[in-house]
């Protein structure tokens, strides 16, 4: 996102980062060497060009959070330092963190990020707002609240997101613009890392920061963001977020049961074992529920009757604006954040690409209902329309059209459920020029267009009337149907827990009439009578913080257990066959157990979650181990297989030993495979 004109997207790469070439081959003699010493050999400098930045750039912020007082380029001398430019309501900015978190495990000793806030909205120039953004996304790196963008002038920032670059002797290397940029950085870095270790001038010692989540408080629900009221049963569903769970209770708080671990993954099954990654909107259609997942790029459908939790569609990777395969289980989604169900069709807002999709239930097919994927507020045909970073839908009364919190346009927009009419704006703006749309934002009670918000996540429609979730205002808003005329209905603009002040709410839902609000940063559920305004906060009986997840074992794989990379066919499931290689004179122990472990190590989620629960017996068949595992789809990843048996020395009686084989190898799912079978064999037994 920029703040003049252009999506974070189109901001190129500075020329520096791509004309140096990042080759470290090459050595030079230190002609400062001194005469009677040996002369040290130095490497050749892979960014001859590159700046040396004053150690005053990092000044100018309001606060410094995560790391317990303000840092200077000096302090981080012999480390590489990537600066992240973010915004904490972009979607593009929560794209980046993962890649962040990648980096910085890989570069643990050698690599320190930095985000540099620097605010779009006037709410996120506050430190105690960052500071629970920090907490919500998870941030274990130093960040600087740049609310005056002092440090992203000085360093030439045009958009959200841009990471910039500091080597180890700290020279300005180069910056690029938007997402998707992981595979660029860890090249640079790893160029950087050999260079400077070569060098000498590489600081390797690990550094530990002060940060914010070492003094948050545990809560029974963290960062809830979405509910759903279900008045015919009695039912309140909420997203624990930052539990990564969907917690059930009635309409007044009493606990029903929880659905997810608390674990993050993708792993479906019971609601004891099934994993969720900070889910958010939720749809209800008869005994199931569907379930926005959304930094697993993810919808999810639970049984209620079962108690099952299965994936719907989604690969579980990040899909591309413009890229739409129409398969359920092959069609990448990206950041999907609230569900609508609509008479057997299920509408999505899509987040990241900033569309609305749609997904008739029963069919096998998913894809784009409104939105042109680019980032604006545009009115006009389906297809010609823009959106802003759709977050929550509600439908009208009529049943022929819906309302959408398009929260990064700060308006709210209208969308025929059929093909047929014009998306338009019922409130807030549209229609500026050069993008302008995404930076009219307020807090104005006025009619229409006059109207401002700022950042609203929630809508819910109720008698003539759309409820607004004005979450960086801490404000909910009623926007009358019929006169266009917005009001705040409740809240003074300030963040507070009281009963007259929320914190950033973020999801509505109306019962009983009773509007059921999640207040997201105060970690609670208000309900707010409709005609009274009372509010009072949900007392959530038999609700309390999961556990601590457990971490799964993932053994090491040598070198030499890396094999040849394999294809099967796409299918329902595919057949590991290991051949056991039992030595002349043995056999197998039948009293043993034959076990196998399969794991997912990177890649495509094209492995069904049966096949990842852990260890399991293996079938034995002519001498071979047997593992039948499920597939999900199309797609590349590598795999990890071990396999565990027993076998005896048939001359010596009782004389026995125990077989441990482990291989990796990269699988290919594809429909142009012959086979589906993979055949492992274990090395000759010592």
């Amino acid at each position: 996102m920029n703040p003049s004109t252009r999506p974070a997207s189109r901001i190129l790469l500075l020329a520096l980062l791509l004309a140096v070439p990042c080759s470290v081959s090459g050595y030079a003699q230190d002609e400062a060497a001194a005469k009677d010493e040996p002369k040290r050999e130095v490497p050749k400098d892979p960014f001859p060009d590159a700046i040396e930045v004053p150690d005053g750039i990092l000044d100018g912020g309001t606060e410094w959070l995560n790391c317990g007082k303000p840092i200077k380029l000096k302090d981080l001398k012999g480390k590489i330092v990537l600066l992240d430019f973010w915004t904490y309501c972009c979607i593009n900015c929560i794209h980046v963190l993962p890649d962040l978190k990648f980096l910085e495990e890989k570069y643990e000793k050698e690599l320190v990020v930095i985000g540099v806030h620097s605010a779009k909205f006037d709410n996120e120039k506050l430190s105690d707002n960052i500071r629970d953004a920090i907490l919500r996304y998870e941030i274990k790196h130093p960040v600087v609240n740049d609310s005056e963008m002092i440090i992203w002038r000085k360093f030439g920032t045009r958009a959200w997101p841009t990471l910039a670059l500091v080597d180890a002797e700290g020279r300005f290397i180069g910056r690029q613009g938007g997402e998707g940029n992981r595979e660029l950085f860890d090249k640079v870095i790893g160029d950087l890392v050999k260079y400077h270790r070569a060098k000498g001038t590489l600081n390797e010692e690990p550094i530990k920061f002060d940060l914010e989540e070492n003094r948050a408080k545990k809560t029974a629900l963290k960062y809830p963001g979405k509910l759903l009221a279900d008045e015919a049963g009695d039912r309140l569903f909420i997203s624990d977020s930052n539990h990564n769970r969907i917690v059930v209770t009635d309409l007044n708080g009493k606990l029903r049961y929880t659905i997810g671990s608390g674990r993050i993954g993708t792993k479906d099954g019971n609601y004891a074992s099934a994993e969720f990654d900070h889910p958010q909107g939720m749809a209800l259609v008869g005994d199931t529920l569907y379930v926005a997942d959304t930094e697993n790029h993810l919808l999810r459908s639970v049984d209620l009757t079962t108690k099952q939790v299965t994936t719907l569609a989604g690969t579980g990777k990040q899909g591309r604006p413009g890229v739409v395969d129409g398969r359920l289980l092959a069609t990448a989604l990206n950041s999907p954040w609230d569900l609508l169900h609509v008479d057997g069709t299920l509408f999505i807002a899509m987040a990241g690409p900033h569309q609305i999709w749609s997904h008739e239930l029963g069919s096998e097919k998913i894809g784009v209902h409104a939105g042109n994927a680019r980032e604006d507020v545009i009115n006009g045909k389906h297809d010609l329309s823009s959106f802003a970073q759709p977050s929550g839908l509600t439908l009208d009364g009529d049943g022929k059209s819906f309302y959408v919190a398009d929260s990064e346009g700060s308006s709210i927009r209208k969308v025929p459920v059929l093909r047929e009419g014009d998306v338009t704006t019922v409130a807030g703006t549209s229609e500026l020029d050069r993008g302008q749309s995404l930076f009219a934002f307020g807090d104005v009670d006025a009619k229409g267009d006059e109207a401002r918000f700022q950042h609203p996540l929630g809508v819910a429609w109720h008698k003539q009337a759309v409820y607004v979730a004005d979450s960086y205002n801490h404000k909910i808003r009623r926007l009358d149907l019929k006169s266009g005329e917005v009001t705040t209905w409740l809240g003074n603009g300030k963040a507070g827990r009281s009963a007259t002040q929320l914190s950033e709410p973020a999801g509505l839902s109306i019962a009983n009439g009773q509007l059921y609000v999640a207040d997201t940063n105060n970690h609670r559920i208000c309900r707010i009578n409709l005609e009274s305004k009372e509010l009072t906060e949900l007392k959530l009986e038999g609700v309390t913080a999961p556990g601590k997840p457990k971490t799964r074992r993932v053994p090491t794989f040598k070198p030499e257990e890396v094999i040849a990379a394999q294809a099967v066919k796409t299918g329902d499931t595919m057949t590991i066959r290991v051949d056991l290689n039992i030595p002349f004179g043995f056999k197998v122990n039948k009293d043993a157990p034959l076990t196998q472990e399969v794991f997912l190590l990177e890649g495509d989620s094209i492995v069904g979650d049966a096949a990842l629960k852990g260890r399991g017996a293996a079938k034995l068949e002519d001498g071979k181990a047997v593992i039948e595992v499920p597939l999900t789809g199309a797609g590349k990843a590598q795999l990890g297989v071990e396999v565990n048996f027993g076998y005896c020395d048939i001359a010596k009686g009782e004389v026995c030993r125990l077989g441990s084989g482990r291989w990796k190898f990269e699988l290919t799912v594809s429909d142009d495979a012959e086979s589906a079978e993979v055949q492992l064999k274990f090395p000759k037994h010592n």
